[in-house]
């Protein structure tokens, strides 16, 4: 009887252990679970403050603007108002005869200056019209990013099924994903990226990356594609979840060797490209990079470790059109730089153009000094040239023209009575 009762109580606390040991197994597969939820909802408020960020960085791009326009147009009415007032002052303080004798003269003078102000509004107008243009192209580009995020996505899934079977189809189709989004984002082969260039490494080999694509200050960034469509099209082929678990940890061992043969690679050493430190690997399926995510949380710092980014077509192409907004800013800040050198040019020519102006002003003033000097010699004063010379006319010198009436009159000089 008693070895009956101990064998029910090892029995029971046999029992009692497999219980405690199946609620612990099931708490910690539920904690597991909530740390995959969370680490869910996390990547979804990344990718919501991207947008926001991104948004908030057009608005501030968008202000910044405005207040270039402003200060273009400030600066704008204020130089042609100095000018205007400079002009009035100066052609006010000049005489009619002046103006009729030297009209052609400071038409010739004036003309180069009017030129000059007529093709800095003009560039100005034309850098304004342009900015205006681009502004708009970037806010219709943003709202169809998520329709061609979505066309990408399906085109990718209509070709999955070809490509499965031929690793060079699936390198071939991942470049042509890659410059489709390239192209869409605005930037310019041959000028802000390039594609398949020969570089050498440090120790002599040849390399071909992607993409690279190509940012302001003389720093480039090489992206490369990776497709991984075998795994991941069996596992999509897949009708149970029991079935689909193995290939699904396949195609995520499929990415990390990805990871690992382009983090072997080094393209940051390669000789000829200043290159930030890190790689970015290109994944063109986005439901096949989003589940990796899911399933391999750690994955992205593993590739981060190795110096590899890797990403899905919707982030790439929001970091392309970043790029390529900052090489808009670049070349609008090009062209207010020249402006500002043209302005200040022409401020140049019309100070020089004042002093000329004023030179002759005061060389006509000479001249009529001497005119008057020569005239009063002439006219005035007791002994002056008309005066004698009628004086010897009256002495019987003989004439045959007379100077003209009231040219010799002088209150000094008329004879009094005696």
């Amino acid at each position: 009887m008693g070895s009956a009762v101990t064998v029910f109580l090892v029995i029971a606390l046999l029992l009692l252990g497999f219980c405690g040991f199946a609620l612990w197994r099931s708490r910690r597969e539920l904690a597991d679970l909530r740390e995959g939820n969370n680490s869910l909802r996390n990547e979804v408020e990344e990718r919501g403050n991207t947008i926001t960020r991104l948004e908030t960085e057009l608005k501030a791009e968008e202000k910044s603007q405005q207040q270039k326009d402003e200060w273009f147009e400030e600066s704008r009415k204020k130089l042609t108002d100095t000018f205007q007032n400079l002009a009035n002052q100066i052609f006010e303080d000049k005489s009619v005869q002046f103006q009729k004798r030297n009209k052609e003269g400071l038409e010739a003078l004036l003309n180069p200056l009017k030129e000059n102000i007529k093709d800095f509004k003009k560039q100005f107008e034309d850098t304004h019209k342009q900015e205006f243009r681009e502004r708009t192209s970037l806010k219709l580009e943003i709202e169809q990013l998520t329709k061609l995020n979505n066309q990408i996505s399906e085109d990718a899934a209509n070709l999955t099924r070809a490509l499965t079977k031929d690793s060079k189809a699936q390198g071939d189709w991942g470049e042509f994903v890659l410059e489709s989004l390239l192209e869409a984002s605005g930037l310019v082969e041959g000028r802000e990226y390039e594609v398949q260039k020969s570089l050498k490494g440090e120790e002599g080999g040849l390399f071909r990356p992607d993409v690279i694509v190509h940012l302001p200050g003389s720093r480039d960034i090489i992206v490369d594609s990776k497709v991984s469509l075998t795994a991941w099209t069996k596992y999509c082929q897949e009708e149970t979840e029991e079935d689909r678990e193995p290939r699904l940890q396949d195609h995520v061992q499929s990415v990390r060797n990805h990871i690992r043969e382009l983090a072997s690679k080094n393209y940051q050493n390669l000789i000829g490209v200043n290159t930030l430190d890190y790689v970015f690997l290109f994944m063109p399926v986005e439901a096949a990079y989003v589940k990796t995510m899911e399933v391999a949380a750690n994955i992205i710092q593993d590739a981060f470790d190795k110096k590899v980014i890797f990403m899905g077509p919707t982030t790439l192409l929001a970091i392309l059109k970043i790029v390529e907004n900052i090489w808009r800013l670049e070349k609008q800040n090009q062209y207010a730089t020249e402006i500002a050198g043209r302005a200040g040019q022409l401020y140049d020519k019309f100070v020089g153009f004042v002093d000329d102006l004023d030179s002759v002003g005061q060389q006509i003033d000479k001249t009529q000094k001497s005119f008057e000097s020569a005239r009063s010699k002439l006219t005035s004063g007791k002994g002056n040239l008309v005066r004698q010379a009628e004086m010897l006319q009256d002495l019987g010198a003989k004439t045959t023209k007379q100077l003209p009436a009231g040219l010799g009159e002088d209150p000094g000089d008329v004879p009094k009575d005696s």
